[in-house]
């Protein structure tokens, strides 16, 4: 779907929208058939992506009267352990364009952005979560 710049600009005008309400937006890219976003959530992470994907459900709908569904279900998380961690993300994030041979140089990639770059100072991935085993992990949720 976001092979069509329309549609691209719309899921970046719907990222944007909710940063700073629903998450801090750190990094984003864009790909032609998925998306890669860096965030620390305001409430938690399902209702972050909530947002997202519901707030981009609506805007095609009405903007393109599209009456199917746009999104698989569930998402795949992984929670940043360190700052090693978060530079390795931020640097993955960064040459997903270039891997994917979209670009030669990922600053010419028009959706790619990283607003908040820095590593956010005093983040302790357990403590944000509500958690105390930061182990990495990667998971799909399902809806319930």
């Amino acid at each position: 779907m976001f092979r069509n710049e329309r549609w691209a600009d719309l899921l970046r005008e719907t990222i944007l929208h909710y940063a700073g309400t629903g998450y801090s937006l750190h990094a984003y890219v864009i790909m032609p058939d998925h998306l890669h976003m860096l965030i620390v959530p305001q409430d938690t992470l399902e209702k972050a992506i909530q947002l997202l994907k519901g707030g981009f459900s609506f805007r095609v709908k009405r903007a393109f009267n599209w009456p199917f569904e746009i999104w698989q279900q569930g998402f795949t998380d992984h929670r940043i352990r360190d700052e090693a961690d978060w530079k390795h993300h931020i640097e993955y994030i960064r040459q997903n364009p270039v891997e994917a041979r979209l670009v030669e140089d990922p600053s010419l990639y028009p959706y790619l952005d990283f607003p908040l770059e820095a590593f956010p100072q005093g983040l302790k991935p357990g403590e944000i979560f509500g958690v105390s085993d930061v182990r990495a992990e990667a998971r799909t949720l399902h809806p319930s």
